[in-house]
């Protein structure tokens, strides 16, 4: 063979095996990028299921002003409290507005859930297309996590009310106060994949807490809430569904602070007159012209 075309031969395949590497290089290269970019990406991207339903606080809380502006949703967090902490996350709430444009009532529910007093308020919520919030131990939602998962499926607010209502236990000090409010949280967390920013003391805040609670708790992100009108379900006059409705109806005469009826009754078992005053309680507040929320992080302090 001529040794011109030899030379060209030779040449024409280096120059081909030469385009291929840098072709594979450039090939490489843009692979490394992309699965950069991806790395980063799921490194940025936060835990927790998005829904219509609640708002679910970014990690950094850098959404909470801009959505946070009526008490028509709940409001939750995708991390624990442990969690924020081993991120470096903030656990301090931003200053928030409160809200207290309208008339609200805010009927809530502790002490559940139970598998029989829970169901029917919540059969009757949604029979009057309201949402109600319910403050929940974590002994119950442990014996009830099907009636948990209800509550949060039908758009209804959850709040922390310690694990079992022990108050021997539970006020020994600010940190034991805490460490159970964890401890709900983590069981609310292990069920729903969210964990509340609202809480209520057992037996309210008054001659519970002492002055170190308040800064513990706003530290820790919590939001507590005591209430300013009661059905009286739970005190020793043991009130029938007329006399609960009565109650209500007396405690709402006027003008309440901040427009606010912030309603406090029970869900657990025993409460079967609650249950039956709670439509006329409903009517009551509607005919005073109340919408119905449920408490969030900008919901007004009742004091």
């Amino acid at each position: 063979m001529d040794r011109k075309i030899i030379k060209k031969f030779v040449l024409s395949a280096l120059i081909i095996m030469g385009c291929s590497a840098v072709g594979g290089l450039i090939w490489a290269n843009s692979q490394n990028q992309l699965q950069q970019q991806a790395a980063v990406e799921e490194a940025e991207k936060e835990p927790g299921v998005e829904s219509d339903a609640y708002i679910l606080a970014k990690g950094d809380y850098s959404n909470l002003e801009e959505l946070l502006t009526d008490v028509d949703k709940p409001v939750y967090d995708r991390y624990t409290l442990k969690q924020r902490q081993e991120k470096g996350l903030p656990t301090m709430l931003p200053p928030l507005a409160v809200y207290n444009k309208e008339k609200v009532a805010y009927l809530t529910f502790d002490d559940g859930p139970d598998n029989k007093n829970t169901l029917a308020i919540l059969d009757i919520l949604k029979a009057n297309g309201i949402h109600g919030t319910f403050y929940v131990t974590g002994k119950m939602c442990e014996e009830n996590p099907t009636v948990l998962k209800r509550i949060f499926e039908e758009g209804h607010a959850i709040g922390n009310h310690s694990y079992d209502h022990d108050y021997k236990r539970l006020y020994q000090s600010k940190d034991s106060f805490l460490a159970e409010m964890q401890q709900t949280d983590d069981i609310i967390f292990n069920i729903l994949g969210v964990r509340p920013f609202i809480i209520r003391a057992p037996g309210g805040t008054v001659g519970m807490f002492s002055a170190d609670y308040y800064p513990a708790l706003t530290e820790a992100g919590y939001v507590e809430h005591d209430w300013n009108v009661s059905s009286e379900d739970a005190t020793p006059k043991r009130p029938n569904a007329a006399r609960q409705i009565k109650f209500v109806d007396s405690m709402t005469k006027g003008d309440l602070k901040d427009n606010m009826a912030l309603v406090l009754m029970h869900c657990c078992g025993g409460k079967e007159e609650t249950v039956k005053a709670l439509q006329g309680i409903i009517d009551v507040l509607k005919a005073k012209g109340y919408r119905f929320g449920v408490v969030t992080p900008i919901t007004p302090q009742p004091w």
